[in-house]
């Protein structure tokens, strides 16, 4: 988590440590079973807002890497949260390439691989791990959320098994244990290099946005 809260901050739950530098505000990285409490600490001191922002996994096949996704809704199980309405329409107005819709919240990166059967269930455009805790935690301490995504993988294309391992401490990625992936499936590098082409298309619209959305990250006044 980064520096302390204040009443003009925005909170950003991110799930890569990569995010969290380009979101550069109060960041909380996501953390398991321990996010919740991670957000309660960073909100304590008093803050305008909760913002999900990051990179996320594309289901409707009209998204490829580099599309930003404003959520509409987040859609976990028979849960549905809906981020405030005049932010979300800032966020979309403002993020180049931006649709608006809804972003299913998994809890494992696995429990997204068979993407066409998540989007015809649940109607879902991108799916993230991280936007369910800013929406909860959000309406918990009465504060508005939004969630803006970048999609890194496209719809058609299931993550290799080097990209479905945990991270280190902090979101960072175990470069030991991606190494050790591909030496015991070498099979699976035409597609990891793939996803690391579409994470450079993500990662440079991310910092493109984050530019355009200045200081406040755009949320109304109380």
């Amino acid at each position: 988590m980064s520096v302390v809260a204040g009443l003009d901050c925005i909170v950003a739950i991110t799930g890569l440590a990569f995010e969290a530098r380009v979101a550069g505000c109060v960041t909380v990285v996501s953390d398991g079973d321990r996010t919740p409490a991670l957000l309660q600490q960073a909100i304590s001191s008093g803050v305008r807002g909760v913002l999900s922002f990051g990179v996320c996994g594309g289901l409707s096949p009209h998204l490829a890497p580099g599309h930003w996704v404003v959520a509409s809704a987040v859609l976990l199980g028979r849960e549905s949260h809906f981020p405030h309405q005049q932010w979300s329409q800032r966020l979309s107005a403002t993020l180049p390439r931006s649709t608006q819709g809804p972003i299913l919240a998994v809890e494992h990166v696995t429990s997204a691989q068979n993407k066409p059967e998540l989007y015809a269930r649940t109607g879902a455009i991108a799916v993230d791990m991280e936007s369910h805790f800013a929406a909860k935690v959000a309406a918990a301490h009465n504060l508005p959320f939004a969630s803006c995504r970048v999609v890194i993988d496209p719809a058609h294309r299931r993550l290799p098994p080097a990209a479905l391992l945990n991270l280190r401490p902090g979101g960072a990625i175990d470069l030991r244990a991606v190494v050790q992936s591909v030496i015991r499936r070498p099979g699976q590098l035409p597609d990891l290099l793939r996803l690391a082409i579409d994470a450079f298309r993500a990662q440079s619209a991310l910092r493109r946005g984050r530019a355009l959305l200045g200081p406040t990250l755009l949320v109304p006044e109380a």
